[in-house]
């Protein structure tokens, strides 16, 4: 069976949005920027914590500190998702002793990113605590880990899929959903 015609879920203007709610967001739960740091998982969230922080900069006129993490060795499925996965840079610039450390992906599903990511972060240090930021929630959790900020949630099918699509790594901003064919 073949798939359907994706789906929009959000525009630009949607993605803008959620941004800046989330930063708020943020804000408020961390009671400003003082010891707080965003870390985007590749590759992604590298592009929403990058969007992020310059929705905190422009609501407090304050820089976060700012990393990037490969998980690729972390993961759990490592073989079964490429027979030789692309590593990419991990650069965490600033102690994580002591800091609030929000975690960036662009969507949250079975937890398994997250559980690597964590794993990763630990490697780097012991922050004093580290929340969850997340473009899109689809759901199905294999792992107990819930996002601290979204976005948009989403509720999803197995044989969905969601393409997240920002105009830094594919040239338009955009969410969208997509049947796949049953396998």
């Amino acid at each position: 069976m073949p798939g359907t015609m994706p789906k929009l879920v959000l525009d630009a203007s949607s993605i803008d949005r959620a941004v800046t709610r989330m930063a708020h967001e943020i804000l408020e739960k961390n009671k400003g920027v003082e010891g707080l740091s965003l870390i985007g998982i590749q590759t992604r969230g590298v592009v929403l914590a990058d969007r992020l922080d310059k929705a905190i900069e422009s609501i407090t006129h304050k820089k976060v500190s700012i990393g990037l993490l490969d998980i690729n060795l972390y993961r759990d499925d490592l073989t079964r998702v490429a027979e030789q996965p692309v590593i990419r840079k991990t650069e965490i610039n600033f102690d994580l002793e002591n800091r609030t450390v929000v975690l960036v992906d662009d969507v949250l599903y079975t937890g398994r990113t997250v559980r690597s990511a964590l794993d990763a972060l630990i490697d780097f240090g012991r922050p004093k605590k580290i929340e969850l930021a997340v473009l899109i929630d689809r759901g199905h959790r294999e792992l107990p880990i819930r996002a601290d900020f979204v976005g948009k949630n989403i509720p999803t099918s197995e044989d969905e899929v969601v393409h997240v699509h920002f105009s830094e790594t594919d040239k338009k901003d955009e969410v969208i959903v997509e049947t796949l064919g049953k396998r």
